[in-house]
């Protein structure tokens, strides 16, 4: 399915994405991935579809989705980071301007965070689409939160679950978790749904 989904990578005007595209796909299917692998980033390309009208410029927005747990170790803090930085090194090699080059590895870094200033529209739709699992089918939030403990193995239960719990009550402090006016309408209520009754398993 990605494979098909390789014109992201060369969406006009972009780069060619040969020289990077298999590297990607190889990256996204780590043996150690439970969760942040290639279904996820198919996932996350998907909802961009679906909220690609409100981007600004939606063809750098795909390009950060594909960079943006491309380099991922769960016990590495710094993952983000090390993902914006290929990014900022493949993109030019490949063809991209410095600018969009530097747009995509701005967008990869805010999926830290996951929070957009006012009027960042691809900033928006990329944390929105980063996002959506929480808002999925009960059944579907319940594996995807089994996948990450997978990928948490080396944490024992009790550092797990007061580590989760912690990121839980942060995501529900937040006034909104999806920015778009799509995800506020459609996610929102789902994803706080999904949220308490993981907290409430965990506590």
């Amino acid at each position: 399915m990605l494979a098909a989904r390789g014109a992201d990578l060369g969406a006009e005007p972009g780069p060619d994405p040969e020289p990077y595209g298999e590297n990607l796909i190889a990256r996204w299917g780590e043996a150690h991935r439970r969760y942040h692998d290639r279904s996820h980033l198919l996932a996350v390309l998907d909802h961009i579809d679906t909220l690609h009208p409100h981007a600004d410029t939606p063809h750098l927005v795909r390009l950060a989705a594909w960079f943006h747990d491309a380099v991922y170790a769960p016990d590495r803090s710094e993952n983000e980071e090390r993902s914006a930085r290929l990014a900022e090194r493949a993109l030019p090699e490949a063809g991209l301007t410095q600018e969009a080059t530097a747009e995509v590895a701005r967008l990869v870094r805010l999926t830290v965070t996951h929070d957009p200033a006012d009027g960042d529209t691809n900033g928006e739709v990329l944390c929105d689409a980063d996002l959506a699992i929480l808002a999925a089918p009960p059944d579907a939030y319940a594996r995807y939160a089994a996948a990450v403990r997978e990928e948490y193995a080396f944490v024992p239960d009790e550092a797990f679950r007061a580590g989760r719990a912690d990121v839980l009550r942060q995501l529900l402090a937040l006034p909104r978790l999806f920015r778009t006016e799509y995800g506020a309408t459609h996610w929102e209520a789902l994803a706080r749904e999904n949220l308490r009754t993981e907290l409430d398993l965990l506590t």
